[in-house]
């Protein structure tokens, strides 16, 4: 957006000609004023944060020095990918004490589990209605958004597309809101696909937020913590709110050219950490990406 105070300059001719220097003054003060101020809401606006997520929960007692560099962290609702168990439960208002903003994810299934379409779509009600409840048991108020972690990647099959989008209704229709962590790399074995943009085209106008996963360098840094964050839309994807630019342990095929950010075990950990608390690290374009702070 872009101001001037070309117009902001200029007396009114018609005023008497002893009053026009003040008139002048304090138009121009106004002006600047203005001009200031709309320039601080529009970098308000476009400001990012860094975050990060984690199948195990950090330790109450890491919390404070991983506040010092991450405005939210990812929280699990349900059992994280390759886990039996889910240690976030419960973690919420400490969390939010501790001044951790949320990214509110709930581990969708994989393909294998779907069979067909119809079943596909019994299951994404069954598992959005869970993802719900699981919220209200930890806390978290309406309208909070939900992210649904889909693993696989590429152009969704038939019946893919009917689990995530019963999903989203399940949550919309519970007074939550939807939103789905997904691949944003171009899948070079499916004609160049981006799941995001396969998932979105085909949403028939369901309202989605957008959590992309490109740890490709470029345009990910790598395993790192810059003061200013990039934003969610340097991830490839335009319309990403949350972009997850690094994984631990790093992908060799997507991290050649920033390999030396990571840890020589190819795992990626943050700073002030003495034990080894490999993380993913995200950036959102808000502190509080699924909205869901109740201070």
């Amino acid at each position: 957006m872009g101001f001037s105070l070309a117009g902001c300059s200029r007396g009114d001719a018609r005023q008497d000609g002893r009053r026009r220097p003040f008139l002048h003054r304090a138009l121009l003060l106004f002006c600047i004023a203005f001009v200031y101020t709309a320039a601080q809401s529009v970098s308000a606006q476009t400001s990012s944060y860094l975050g990060f997520d984690r199948n195990d929960y950090p330790g109450d007692q890491n919390l404070p020095v991983l506040r010092q560099t991450f405005s939210f962290v990812g929280y699990w609702l349900n059992n994280p990918p390759g886990e039996t168990s889910n240690n976030w439960a419960g973690k919420r208002q400490t969390l939010d004490s501790a001044g951790f903003g949320f990214l509110v994810l709930f581990n969708g299934r994989l393909d294998a589990a779907l069979k067909s379409v119809s079943k596909a779509r019994s299951l994404g009600t069954a598992d959005g209605q869970s993802a719900v409840a699981a919220g209200r048991n930890e806390g978290f108020p309406a309208r909070t958004i939900i992210f649904l972690d889909q693993e696989e990647g590429g152009r969704m099959l038939p019946e893919q597309k009917a689990y995530i989008y019963a999903w989203v209704d399940a949550v919309g229709a519970s007074g939550f809101r939807a939103g789905i962590y997904c691949s944003g790399i171009a899948a070079k074995d499916d004609e160049n696909i981006v799941t995001a943009s396969d998932i979105r085209q085909h949403a028939g106008g369901r309202s989605i937020i957008y959590f992309v996963s490109n740890d490709q360098c470029p345009p990910s840094p790598g395993c790192a913590f810059p003061k200013s964050a990039p934003s969610p839309s340097q991830s490839g994807t335009a319309f990403a709110d949350v972009w997850q630019f690094a994984q631990s342990p790093r992908r060799p095929e997507y991290t050649a050219r920033c390999s030396a950010t990571y840890n020589s075990d190819g795992k990626c950990y943050p700073p002030g950490i003495t034990e080894k608390l490999h993380i993913d690290i995200d950036t959102a374009k808000s502190p509080d990406p699924s909205q869901a702070r109740t201070r």
